[in-house]
Parts: C-alpha cells; structure tokens; sequence
C-alpha cells in the first residue's frame, strides 16, 4: 500500500490539496486535524500522547483495507530529530507492505498562509482554528518556533517533490502531484 505524506508549515493547504488529491486518484486523505480536533473536544486541550496512540490505531486498521494508498498530512519541523523518526516509522509500515511513499513538500508566503487561516474549509474542519486571534498567534509562534520548510537538498527521498503553492490553486497542486508521481 502505497503513502503520500503531505508536509509544510501551517495553513500552508495540506489539507486542501489533499482533500483534491484524494478526489483524482484512489488514495483516502488522513488529515492530522482528524485526530486532533476529537482529543481537544474531549479532554478540552492537545494531548499529544492521545492523538498519537489513535493516529496508530488508524494506520494499523488502514494498513488491513484493500485501499490503493493514503495521504497524510503533518506539520514537521525539520530541526527536531523526533519529527524524522516518526515520519520514518510511518513511511517503513507502508514500505513493509511493499508499498512506495511519497512525500510532498507545500510552502507558501506567511502572507498567504494568514490569509488562509481563514478559509471556509479550513474552519469547517478544524474547529481548533476557529477562535483566529489565537490560531494567528499559533501559527507566527509556530514559524519562530521551527523549521517548518527544509533547506535545499535536505529531503534525502528519492519520491519527493517541493510545491511553492502561494499562487497556486489546490486542484493544480493535486495535478502536479499526480502526474509527477503518475498516480
């Protein structure tokens, strides 16, 4: 079973163009928000231990279905070595299956990322977003705070493609995803 791993800084449109990506071929979208948002509503804060175990959950059962493939979206920051680690322990479950992964890289002016925070969509799916005084403030301390787009050469897969999608409409994006990897 093959993995696509949608990465970038927030608002950046993972889900968006995963929500596109999943509309043209036959791979399911996993946001990350879908594990988050039901551990907020519950426990009234991010727990990260409680996203982490269901996120398992989901990629075990996942891995059991005769679906083609999944998309995942994360927010890595690449000056954290546990962030390297887990996306290598995702990618070597789908590997193990004798499956490819994928991984797409989406930045995008801070700008535009801000003007995106806003979004009809991303507000529909992310309740934790909808108070946008704080999840501004998230976002600007998340960019101080990380690295949240890799240097030039750093991403070492051979399967890897950096989209700037500050311009870009999420159907392209999911396009240009699709033929690159002939999807």
């Amino acid at each position: 079973m093959d993995l696509i791993v949608l990465i970038g800084s927030g608002a950046v449109g993972k889900m968006t163009v995963g929500q596109e990506l999943m509309k043209i071929t036959d791979f399911r979208l996993f946001h990350n928000h879908m594990m988050i948002e039901p551990v907020i509503e519950v426990f009234g804060d991010y727990c990260g231990p409680v996203v982490g175990r269901l996120r398992e959950v989901i990629f075990e059962e996942f891995l059991k279905t005769k679906y083609r493939g999944m998309i995942f979206t994360y927010m890595w920051a690449f000056d954290m070595q546990e962030d390297w680690d887990y996306i290598r322990s995702v990618a070597e479950r789908f590997e193990a299956t004798g499956g490819n992964v994928y991984y797409v890289e989406l930045i995008a002016d801070q700008a535009v990322r801000l003007e995106r925070n806003r979004t009809e969509n991303r507000l529909r799916n992310k309740a934790s977003k909808r108070d946008l005084a704080v999840s501004q403030e998230r976002l600007l301390r998340e960019d101080s705070r990380y690295r949240l787009v890799s240097r030039e050469g750093e991403i070492p897969f051979e399967n890897y493609i950096r989209i700037d999608n500050t311009r870009m409409e999420p159907q392209e994006a999911a396009r240009l995803i699709k033929d690159k990897f002939a999807l």
